[in-house]
């Protein structure tokens, strides 16, 4: 039998969708939208398997040692492509472990501060920052994601000094950024527009190339500071190995869903932008992400926790 008639009946029964992170995240959300339009159009259930822990590394572990059949899958972020310079040895290969299926969704972090903090511009915060090196802090949620990633560029371009206040969770950290106990943070713009709209945090410039859709008031970092540009994203992955018919079924079926019409007005009302890329311009994608935040930990220097 050969390999296009052995996946025919794919999927025969239900796939597990894994998420490296908590629920309630960005990456929860996106892969529990994900799962619940693949349920419906192909009739077998597609079940989220939340498998934090380890800064994503017990998830991803457990994908890569999954069998290539199509039925775990992996959502993930860029965290994927830092974690391998950010720890010495990994208990995976992260590019012979993995078959790239579809980059799904870009989305641009934004720069949010308290409105205690004296700066109406990202210029001025920067300007501030000179003038009262270590004043100003920031909250992070993890070595190597991108909120962190994001500041810790900012600060090495920019050549300002910020105070780092890790915390272990989004919801701490952005509660304290209200009340004030914190001065800025990178967060995902989905999750600042309605604090950013009703004044409780003041929006300084978001990370991608251009203004988002959603916010095209909030300038860019780069119109302050030339060549800055992170975005965060999410991408499925499957175990190494996977049979291609099998890889261009599921990214076929998730791009269909990305680019839907209701889909995609939900996606960029939430400041996203659905991609649904090829498997083999995921893997190139994958390998530039690899090399790009490989110099940016060997710049700021940032280790794991």
């Amino acid at each position: 039998m050969c390999a296009a008639q052995a996946v025919v009946p794919y999927p025969a029964k239900p796939i597990r969708l894994v998420v490296p992170y908590s629920p309630g995240g960005n990456t929860d959300v996106f892969a529990r939208l994900i799962a619940q339009r693949l349920t419906v159009a192909w009739g077998q259930q597609v079940v989220v398997d939340n498998r934090a822990g380890g800064n994503t590394l017990i998830g991803t572990e457990l994908v890569a040692r999954s069998i290539a059949d199509g039925y775990t899958i992996m959502l993930t972020t860029l965290t994927f492509t830092v974690s391998p310079s950010l720890y010495k040895k990994l208990p995976y290969d992260t590019v012979r472990d993995f078959t790239p299926i579809t980059l799904a969704v870009v989305l641009p972090n934004v720069l949010v501060v308290h409105p205690s903090v004296p700066a109406k511009s990202l210029k001025e915060m920067i300007q501030y920052a000179k003038v009262n090196p270590g004043k100003l802090n920031y909250a992070s949620t993890g070595n190597g994601t991108s909120p962190h990633l994001s500041m810790e560029l900012l600060k090495t371009m920019a050549g300002i000094s910020l105070v780092n206040i890790p915390y272990k969770g989004g919801a701490p950290a952005l509660a304290d950024l209200m009340g004030g106990q914190i001065s800025a943070q990178f967060i995902g713009l989905s999750v600042a527009i309605p604090f950013i709209k009703s004044g409780k945090l003041r929006a300084l410039a978001v990370t991608s190339s251009k203004p988002s859709s959603v916010a095209p008031d909030i300038p860019t970092v780069g119109e302050t500071v030339p060549g800055y540009e992170l975005d965060a994203w999410f991408g499925v992955l499957g175990p190494g190995g996977m049979p291609e018919p099998l890889v261009q079924r599921l990214q076929q079926a998730i791009a269909k869903i990305l680019h839907s019409p209701d889909f995609k007005e939900h996606l960029v009302s939430l400041g996203a932008e659905p991609v649904g890329s090829s498997p083999l311009k995921f893997a190139t994608y994958i390998k530039s992400e690899i090399s790009k935040y490989a110099q940016i930990v060997k710049t700021t220097g940032i280790q794991a926790e």
